[in-house]
C-alpha cells in the first residue's frame, strides 16, 4: 500500500473509512463469518460485500478459511490486525449509545467483564475493576430488541434466497 500521507486518521480510513466495512467487522466481532451470515445482517448486496472482504483481506485486516472443499467455501476471520480494531469498535459502540439513541432503548449489546464479572460500562476501561476491555475477556449478550432485529433480517434473508 502506497501512502500519500504520513497522517494515522487518513491512513486508517482508507481500510476502514465507509459504513461497509464497519458494519463487516461488527460482524465478524459477535461471531459471523460466513458469507451469507455477514450478508443477512448487513444487507448489503453479494457484490458489495465480496468487494468488501477482498478490500480487508488485500489490506490485512481478515484471513480466508475454507471450510468446504466441493464446493469451495471460505469463513472469514480476524488477523491480528482485525483484531487490534476492537478498541474502535468498542469507541463506536459507546458513541452510538451515547448520541444516537434516545435514553428509552435499552443498550443493544451488554458485555460482561470475566475477569471481574460485572458490566464494565461503555469501555474503553471496565467501570468495575478499572482494567483494559479486551475481546477475549468479555461475555455479550444481546438486549431483546437487537437480538429480535438480527433473528427478523436472518429470516427476511433467507424467505429471499428462495
Amino acid at each position: 500500500m502506497t501512502q500519500d500521507t504520513v497522517c494515522p486518521v487518513a491512513l486508517a480510513q482508507k481500510i476502514v473509512g465507509d459504513r461497509w466495512t464497519v458494519l463487516v467487522l461488527r460482524e465478524l466481532f459477535l461471531g459471523s463469518h460466513r458469507f451469507e451470515e455477514i450478508q443477512a445482517q448487513i444487507q448489503a448486496t453479494p457484490q458489495m460485500l465480496a468487494s468488501r472482504l477482498k478490500k480487508l483481506e488485500s489490506d490485512g485486516m481478515i484471513e480466508r478459511r475454507p471450510y468446504n472443499t466441493r464446493p469451495l467455501r471460505n469463513e472469514y476471520h480476524l488477523t491480528q490486525m482485525g483484531l487490534g480494531f476492537y478498541p474502535v469498535f468498542l469507541a463506536f459502540r459507546a458513541w452510538g449509545e451515547t448520541w444516537c439513541k434516545s435514553r428509552e432503548q435499552e443498550v443493544a449489546i451488554r458485555y460482561t467483564h470475566v475477569p471481574c464479572g460485572k458490566d464494565p460500562g461503555l469501555g474503553p476501561m471496565c467501570q468495575a475493576c478499572g482494567k483494559e476491555m479486551r475481546q477475549e475477556e468479555l461475555s455479550s449478550t444481546l438486549s431483546k430488541s437487537f437480538n429480535a432485529e438480527r433473528h427478523e433480517r436472518k429470516e427476511a434473508f433467507k424467505r429471499d434466497q428462495v
